[in-house]
């Protein structure tokens, strides 16, 4: 265990950063919220992906044994909707779309969940949770019968994650056409089965589990309370998270979970993403068109909490970047480095920079100071060893820079035929510092690639100069 690191998260419960300290020593539990299986995943949930893989991987590089689960959705009102309309049945639709979900994120590369449980398959658990809700006063039943909800009135802390009051809510409401509720703030915890729909046996009646009660139930079995970090998209908050909170508390006096951790949205051309503005990227559009670790790069290069703006723009910016790693890395790929081993104060200089609200930007910003390094060494120098595993020691975490670097340059360069005016001045940049090392061979390479991409150099008064041919 690294335990000289003093982790700090920004907590959405208290609405401040706080020193991370796990429940049980050199164990951390996570459960983050999945995606509700009717669709395709979109870049939105890429984000949220990315980011807690990341976490999970620090976490454990640092010496955590990490507990980490992530859950499907795979009964919901959406999730009905959409079958009905394909004609298919909503085991056939969540399924299909669980196996795009994985197939995305293996090539995302992002690491699977130590325990992904379906809704559908913690039925019993979900009963037995509102049973106890239902014991302590917190649960009711709709007096025309089937439908139960939780009373929100009843529980004095609602409000506490999300920061909203009871009052505010309540005023702001509109009369709720549904006369089955008690207040207009109650949410539902079983719903009444409704012709050609799922449903499954209960003390209530022939029905199924509404959405909040199904995150709280398995990560109660799985996780058990209170456990440490609860995470997922700040759109959750409220009133998912909210509710999760609620209910989950109201079964007993212990926390449910002791850190909310929420990224922010992705917007698109400064867009809230939708279908109706044609807008909605999936994974798989992306990773068609662009490498994996571009899109990772792409998403750790802004800090998990703030809203990142995706462009083709943006996108293109975040290329020229990652290729400057590439050029730079590329020239020592084939090169037998010697074995070297991290030192704890070497490891620590890269710690300390996460270790403060994952903040992954001042992570990228460290390899690149040491790629600047990197690029001032002869091949054959003793620094060359160290500064390359940092590098790697560095991406590994984050998730990129894991592709043979002329591999990556050979097919990106394939994608677009006419190299940047920052692309030609990293090449210059690179044979420069080889050049300076006298490594002539590698010089000569990088001026015959910039040819055969109609880049003509000229040398005169310690200057080089460049024209297209």
């Amino acid at each position: 265990m690294k335990t000289d690191i003093n982790v700090y998260f920004f907590n959405t419960l208290s609405g401040k950063k706080e020193r991370f300290t796990s429940i049980e020593k050199e164990q951390v539990k996570i459960y983050t919220c999945g995606v509700t299986v009717y669709d395709e995943c979109h870049i939105g949930h890429a984000r949220g992906a990315v980011n807690f893989d990341v976490l999970r991987r620090f976490l454990t590089e640092l010496g955590y044994k990490v507990t980490y689960v992530k859950n499907y959705t795979d009964i919901d009102d959406k999730l009905i909707k959409r079958a009905q309309e394909n004609n298919e049945s909503v085991k056939e639709l969540a399924e299909r779309m669980i196996a795009l979900h994985d197939r995305d994120m293996d090539r995302l590369q992002v690491l699977y969940p130590d325990i992904a449980p379906k809704a559908t398959d913690h039925i019993e658990e979900m009963i037995h949770l509102i049973k106890r809700l239902e014991e302590n006063g917190f649960a009711y039943q709709s007096e025309k019968g089937g439908d139960v909800f939780f009373a929100v009135a009843k529980f004095k802390d609602y409000g506490k994650l999300s920061g909203k009051r009871i009052e505010e809510l309540q005023a702001g409401s509109r009369i709720d056409v549904d006369d089955l509720k008690r207040d207009p703030m109650d949410f539902v915890l079983w719903k009444q089965k409704k012709e050609g729909e799922p449903y499954w046996d209960s003390p209530w009646g022939q029905g199924r589990p509404g959405w909040h009660i199904e995150c709280s139930a398995m990560s109660e079995k799985y996780l058990g309370k209170p456990f440490d970090i609860h995470g997922g998209g700040s759109d959750l908050i409220f009133p998912h998270h909210e509710n999760e909170l609620a209910q989950s508390c109201a079964v007993g006096n212990t926390n449910f979970a002791n850190y909310w951790l929420h990224n922010g949205m992705i917007r698109v051309d400064n867009h809230k993403m939708s279908k109706s503005l044609n807008n909605f990227i999936t994974i798989n559009e992306l990773l068609d068109k662009f490498p994996t670790d571009l899109l990772r790069f792409f998403i750790v290069s802004t800090q998990y909490r703030k809203p990142i703006h995706f462009s083709d723009e943006a996108l293109k910016q975040a290329e020229e970047k990652l290729r400057r790693l590439y050029i730079s890395l590329e020239r020592f790929d084939k090169v037998a480095i010697a074995e070297y081993t991290l030192t704890t104060e070497e490891e620590k200089e890269f710690f300390d920079l996460l270790a403060d609200d994952l903040n992954t930007p001042m992570a990228i910003a460290y390899i690149f100071e040491k790629v600047k390094l990197l690029n001032k060494e002869e091949i054959g120098s003793p620094q060359v060893p160290r500064l390359y595993k940092q590098i790697q020691f560095a991406s590994n975490i984050l998730g990129i820079l894991t592709e043979d670097p002329r591999a990556w340059l050979t097919q990106t360069t394939k994608q677009e035929d006419e190299l940047t005016e920052e692309e030609i001045e990293a090449h210059i940049e690179a044979r420069k510092n080889a050049r300076e090392n006298k490594d002539w061979q590698e010089a000569d390479k990088i001026r015959l690639f910039l040819e055969e991409k109609g880049i003509v150099l000229k040398d005169e008064h310690g200057k080089t100069n460049w024209i297209r041919q």
